[in-house]
């Protein structure tokens, strides 16, 4: 999507809302629950908006929610789009500009991932630390966008502060939570235990398909990040069994009460997280 019809994505989403978000959540497969939360809401699916296609994999709801959660106005996206679908990266990328555009200054983003530290179970909560790009390729790639810079810094992509909030809210709520890092690799297909194997030496700790094009966008338009995976199975080669997308999503959804639970925690408590940097 081009400038002019992401502004006039964001100028109809925004008229269709009673107020601005300040918060940008992205809920990955079998974690909507979160989009449940959200009082006053308005739903707008994606194809309401010029430009923007439906979403098409299982799991993935496909529209926005605005409203209030936890007395804080946000903007839930509830479903993704991916490169696999077809689709190219400015509109993977299109809902994050959309929703900055709209007034969002902040991006929590989840995602269901395969967990290859050794150790992580399904169901355990990862807070992204940093995160591997084998997409190569970026939402930023061609001309500067409105409101972006051409070489964002990515030293601290997810903010130190709002991982910080997320681990005192954890503590609070009595949600374990640990830390890691996330690789982002093009899919559609599950990766080869051969694949897990590099992934693990490079030094990732867990494994999906999507997050790192939209975090790369939203820090060049200078959003702070808080990302949190749900580790749905154990990534190929180090468990038994075989990998199914039905079971990624049940997880998800057995495990999203807890995940519902930390992310309105964390929203709650919004104005106490450290300051950015």
């Amino acid at each position: 999507m081009n400038d002019p019809e992401i502004h006039a994505a964001a100028s109809r989403l925004r008229s269709l809302l009673a107020e601005p978000p300040e918060l940008f959540i992205v809920l990955g497969s079998g974690l909507g629950a979160v989009a449940g939360a959200v009082e006053d809401r308005v739903e707008v699916p994606f194809t309401d908006l010029t430009g923007l296609p439906d979403a098409t994999v299982t799991g993935h709801a496909g529209r926005f929610v605005g409203g209030r959660l936890e007395g804080r106005p946000v903007l839930v996206q509830s479903g993704r789009y991916h490169a696999y679908e077809g689709h190219p990266y400015d509109v993977v990328v299109a809902p994050l500009r959309i929703a900055h555009r709209a007034g969002a200054g902040a991006f929590l983003v989840t995602n269901a991932a395969g967990g290859i530290r050794e150790g992580m179970t399904p169901g355990d909560i990862v807070l992204i630390s940093d995160h591997l790009n084998f997409h190569f390729a970026s939402g930023l790639r061609g001309r500067v966008r409105d409101g972006e810079v051409r070489f964002p810094d990515m030293t601290e992509a997810y903010d130190r502060g709002l991982r910080a909030h997320a681990r005192a809210v954890a503590d609070e709520v009595g949600v374990p939570v640990s830390e890691g890092v996330y690789a982002s690799m093009p899919g559609p297909a599950f990766e080869t235990p051969a694949e897990v194997r590099m992934l693990r030496t490079l030094g990732a700790d867990l494994v999906g398909m999507s997050t790192v094009p939209s975090v790369t966008v939203a820090r060049a338009r200078g959003m702070r990040v808080l990302g949190m995976s749900m580790v749905t199975n154990v990534a190929a080669g180090l468990g038994e069994g075989v990998l199914d997308h039905e079971e990624v999503m049940e997880v998800g959804r057995s495990g999203g009460e807890r995940l519902e639970t930390l992310v309105r925690g964390i929203v709650a408590r919004w104005d106490d997280a450290p300051p950015a940097p």
